[in-house]
């Protein structure tokens, strides 16, 4: 069993599971952007990137990437609730086809706010794609337009996801045990 801070880690989602379930998701954003010459996919670094990659590699369609860097937990196991951009866009995506991609929505407090920042830069459409969501860790009204999975309020690591930077590489979803 993989362990991380001398925690136990407990498998949630597997590399199969996870392969199938990006390619879904690719297929849907296909489908609902297909009038789009091209799609701006917009990861929030750090914990999107390797979700973001994999997704972005099953889009059929032109994809520009850019990212936005920022830090709600820290080291913590707990968000801050407190939003810092610590890196803005560099492309301008007025006018664009805009899915902004992160790795998981848990209190809401980040993506709406980061929705709404985005906003202001006037895309033509912006959408939300996460690739978990935790319902019931929800403290603001946000749903994302494409989940991957729907996840218990556990917290977790693997696949970009992290505790103080550790467990990002890991090639599965995994719950940390108490």
């Amino acid at each position: 069993m993989e362990k991380i801070r001398g925690k136990a880690l407990s498998l949630l989602i597997g590399q199969e599971e996870l392969r199938k379930r990006v390619k879904e998701l690719a297929r849907t954003i296909e489908e609902d952007f297909r009038e789009a010459e091209e799609i701006y996919a917009v990861g929030l670094l750090k914990g999107a990137f390797i979700f973001l990659a994999d997704l972005v590699r099953e889009i059929k369609k032109p994809v520009k990437v850019d990212f936005l860097w920022v830090s709600s937990y820290g080291d913590s196991m707990e968000s801050s609730g407190a939003v810092k951009i610590v890196k803005d866009l560099e492309m301008d995506i007025e006018g664009k086809e805009v899915v902004l991609v992160d790795d998981i929505l848990d209190t809401g407090h980040t993506l709406k706010e980061i929705y709404e920042f985005l906003k202001m830069k006037n895309p033509k459409t912006l959408k939300t794609c996460v690739l978990l969501d935790k319902k019931g860790r929800r403290k603001v009204d946000f749903e994302a337009d494409y989940v991957g999975f729907e996840v218990p309020n556990k917290f977790l690591v693997g696949y970009g996801l992290d505790w103080g930077e550790l467990g990002r590489n890991l090639p599965a979803i995994y719950a940390v045990e108490d």
